[in-house]
């Protein structure tokens, strides 16, 4: 069995049945046979699933929001943004697949055509993340679907319910049961499914477990797609407006509890600015409210995974032991039950502290003094990891020039932690392969067919 607790106080929700080797197997079977007549069926009828699917979550949407921070934490405000927000990425694929995906013909002449059609890669495999489920899931699952294909979803274990919420909703729109199935269990669910011989696997997570999947898939040649961590850093030029911007960054750093793969985890400031942007920004970060979840004003919320408290005490007691100064939390909050981390800044650190290098993934930052671009420049790009990088000045030109050095899938200007349906979300290095979102995410889960047609 499978325990749901919630994170705030340690109370089991529920317990569920975990798939097995013979339930992941028959999911497959029944997915391979029920495929090709959802691949058959008008472009139209797949979008209009969607389209009421997208329905659906309006209709509900508090008692998802309130499923969605019971299991995983998140501050309810935060919930119901994830669930607005995913309206937005729905609209985009409503809008745009159809055109993405519509056959190109590319050469004619002599009685000779040459045509390109994209065509389902067929059974999938979205092995999805907890911190955002509405989010990274339909990033995948939403054009997959509408694309042709049938999809096996494993939710993370910290978010099966919402997971099984996502299945209901699709089901009652009218995708088939076998369509998409609900895979229930943690890791070893997620093995199990990767002994199933699937068109593609798309996982949402942890660089070393993404390392382990692309492993465990690697000699059968299946198309492997990893949307992976982050160290994502900032600079802050001399120029700005040093409130503002550290008002931003301390949401960039601190929102969802810290807990997203393209959160502020590393800033670097100029070191004409540095003090002044320092004490603002702990100002910031000493203003947010730490409470219950459920609560309407909550903005940081406990860790979802119990083990990754003892991440960030590692990541503090290194940092300090290594010259490091704490200006806010650093500690474990007593709150019975539950996995409570305060909101913590540490200054004059380095590049040999883990807070600098290792992914932290919870409300914690590093700032660190700069001399100028060069140096900022160089110490952004000191990184395994490579998802999103921002620079903060005036100047536009300047700004261009810098994100321009830097190795990142995404680059933000005067802004942080944002993701936009319309452009393409990928990393470099430990921080992924692939495509999700824009037309190029579409495409992602098809494969092009070559037409060679010569008229008689």
């Amino acid at each position: 069995m499978l325990s749901i607790t919630n994170p705030a106080n340690g109370s089991v929700i529920a317990e569920l049945p975990e798939d097995t080797h013979e339930s992941v197997h028959a999911k497959f079977l029944a997915a391979r046979r029920a495929q090709p007549a959802w691949a058959a069926a008008p472009l139209a009828t797949r979008l209009a699933t969607i389209r009421r699917f997208r329905d659906g979550i309006v209709a509900h949407l508090e008692r998802l929001a309130a499923v969605l921070t019971s299991e995983v934490g998140k501050p309810i405000r935060q919930s119901r943004n994830e669930l607005n927000g995913l309206l937005g990425r729905i609209d985009f694929f409503l809008a745009e697949t159809e055109r993405t995906l519509a056959p190109r013909a590319v050469f004619d002449e002599g009685g000779m055509v040459e045509t390109i059609e994209q065509v389902p890669l067929g059974v999938v495999a979205n092995i999805s993340a907890w911190n955002y489920p509405y989010f990274v899931g339909a990033n995948v699952f939403v054009p997959a679907l509408a694309a042709g294909n049938a999809v096996l979803y494993k939710p993370s274990e910290y978010a099966t319910l919402t997971g099984l919420e996502i299945g209901n909703l699709l089901h009652a729109s009218g995708v088939p049961q076998d369509v998409f199935a609900v895979l229930v269990g943690g890791g070893r669910v997620g093995i199990e499914l990767l002994k199933e011989p699937v068109d593609g696997v798309f996982f949402t997570g942890s660089y070393p477990t993404g390392k382990r999947i692309a492993e465990a898939v690697a000699g059968r040649l299946t198309k492997v797609q990893l949307e992976l961590g982050g160290k994502d850093p900032t600079y802050v030029c001399e120029d700005v407006d040093v409130a503002a911007a550290a008002a931003s960054l301390a949401d960039g750093a601190m929102y969802n509890t810290g807990q997203s793969c393209c959160s502020v985890e590393r800033i670097y400031v100029h070191e004409r600015i540095h003090d002044a942007f320092v004490e603002a920004f702990v100002q910031e970060v000493q203003g947010f409210k730490v409470g219950e979840p459920a609560d309407e004003t909550t903005y940081i919320g406990p860790l979802t995974r119990s083990q990754q408290v003892k991440v960030l005490q590692m990541q503090v007691a290194d940092a300090a032991a290594k010259g490091a100064k704490l200006l806010a939390g650093g500690h474990v909050l007593d709150r019975p039950g539950g996995h409570w981390f305060a909101p913590t800044v540490l200054v004059d650190v380095n590049h040999d502290m883990a807070v600098m290098r290792e992914e932290s993934f919870g409300p914690i930052i590093g700032i660190q003094k700069v001399g100028g671009d060069e140096e900022a420049v160089r110490r952004m790009n000191d990184t395994e990891y490579g998802l999103t990088a921002g620079v903060y000045t005036r100047d536009e030109a300047r700004a261009r020039r810098l994100l321009a050095q830097v190795n990142a899938g995404s680059v933000y200007w005067n802004c942080c932690d944002r993701v936009s349906p319309r452009l393409p979300w990928s990393g470099v290095r430990h921080s992924g392969l692939g495509v999700t979102l824009s037309t190029e995410g579409i495409a992602s889960f098809t494969r092009p067919k070559a037409w060679h047609l010569r008229s008689a």
